[in-house]
């Protein structure tokens, strides 16, 4: 990869991040032969399988950062008999247009993740399919592989299902703004406020999420406080590192997110496959 010459500070970065993505065995760039296949893909996948089941009518929302466009999973609750709730997650089906084994589906399993940097984001799919074509954006019908989770009052997991569904997001949300409304400093956000019914939605899912995190920390969870920044450029250089907080609102999602995780272990488990796993290499100083 040919890069600029010095002297912007966000280029260098972005040098320096490339650098340190090979030294570490990640592929910074897609190949050729994933770039083609993206190129070939021109539309969103759509339900074929009449199992795939049609969730569109829930209220479903995202709830991400601010100028998130790849927006991965969506959530909706629904209260049953008994105290019981019924979480479901909804998560981007991107096997619905990206083949086992091929160009884009190799550079994927290589990386298993998107990187981000202060610079630059490596992203784990061609941005045309992770901000667009697979993205669970608002107001476009998307297909989904949904986690459900039946969670008691108490937090304890009570059941669990997996399957393929379409969904349709009501509501793109943002984790500071939603968080605000959660801890009653400010009013509720404008898109959550237009649809009638997602607040009190909004409200049970992080009663149950906290039900879920209190659970987890009595098995013995362990709660680990690291500091994030998000670095702010002006003009190409570096101009300031903000501090990115947790809040309710991104425990909401990371508390969905590891029950789904544990859900899908357990349905692997039960298939008989083995669960996926990635080894995090801590950098040698």
């Amino acid at each position: 990869m040919t890069m600029p010459p010095h002297g912007d500070g966000k280029v260098t970065l972005q040098r320096i991040a490339h650098d340190v993505m090979l030294a570490r065995g990640f592929l910074p760039e897609f190949s050729p032969a994933a770039v083609a296949q993206a190129e070939r893909i021109t539309h969103a996948a759509v339900a074929t399988d009449p199992a795939v089941r049609d969730l569109r009518a829930l209220l479903w929302a995202s709830i991400d950062n601010d100028d998130s466009r790849d927006l991965d999973q969506l959530s909706v609750a629904e209260p049953m008999a008994d105290g019981l709730v019924k979480i479901l997650v909804a998560i981007a089906d991107v096997d619905a247009l990206v083949t086992t084994s091929s160009a884009i589906d190799d550079h994927a399993r290589t990386n298993t993740t998107s990187v981000y940097t202060a610079a630059k984001i490596f992203p784990m799919l061609p941005e045309k399919l992770s901000t667009d074509l697979t993205s669970l954006a608002e107001r476009e019908e998307r297909l989904a592989v949904v986690v459900e989770i039946l969670v008691a009052a108490d937090g304890s997991v009570k059941g669990s299902d997996l399957y393929r569904a379409l969904v349709l997001n009501r509501a793109k949300l943002a984790y500071n703004s939603v968080a605000a409304w959660l801890d009653g400093t400010a009013p509720a956000p404008a898109k959550l406020a237009a649809v009638p019914g997602l607040e009190e939605q909004l409200r049970i899912q992080d009663r149950t999420a906290q039900a879920l995190r209190r659970v987890r920390h009595r098995n013995g969870a362990l709660r680990l406080e690291t500091t994030e920044v998000h670095a702010i450029f002006d003009g190409g250089m570096l101009a300031d590192l903000v501090p990115d907080e947790k809040n309710r609102a991104k425990e909401l999602i990371e508390d969905f997110m590891i029950a789904a995780n544990g859900v899908t272990a357990r349905y692997l488990d039960a298939k008989g496959m083995p669960s996926l796993r990635r080894v995090l290499r801590v950098p040698k100083h």
